[in-house]
């Protein structure tokens, strides 16, 4: 929950408190607060450093939002009630990394690599077939003979 504890609220480091956090595609962010006290937009760099509040129709208002992080990349949330996020400093800026792939899924370079035989094993294996097609094809020909 941003916040922990405190809440989506005014008067509180948010780029403290996601200082040391790790955000990454596929996470939730949940804004917690007392509907229609606050609001929370999702905005562009701009926006965020200037608090220009959007349009209100483009506000979660429900006091329980639910954002899911679903690319890499900045971004950026403030409150657009009253003058909180200038005066307050209710915003939040993150960055969210990608979703990386287990170690066990992908190859890494401490991984020993798959590798062909050596071309001697490969030849080793195909004398082995031909000795033994000659001695199959040889015992064929002595019961035909006998």
């Amino acid at each position: 929950m941003v916040g922990d504890d405190k809440g989506w609220t005014p008067n509180f480091d948010y780029q403290a408190w996601a200082e040391g956090k790790e955000f990454v595609v596929g996470d939730k962010l949940v804004f917690k607060y007392q509907a229609g006290a606050h609001n929370v937009f999702r905005v562009n760099g701009t926006v965020f450093q200037q608090c220009m509040v959007p349009p209100a129709s483009e506000a979660l208002t429900t006091g329980n939002d639910v954002i899911n992080l679903t690319s890499p990349g900045r971004k950026w949330y403030i409150c657009g009630v009253a003058k909180h996020c200038e005066l307050g400093n209710q915003k939040l800026a993150i960055t969210v990394l990608p979703l990386s792939v287990s170690p066990a899924s992908s190859p890494s370079g401490s991984d020993v690599p798959i590798s062909s035989p050596p071309v001697s094993s490969t030849r080793g294996i195909a004398a082995s077939s031909y000795y033994g097609w000659m001695a199959a094809i040889y015992a064929i020909v002595l019961m035909v003979m006998v």
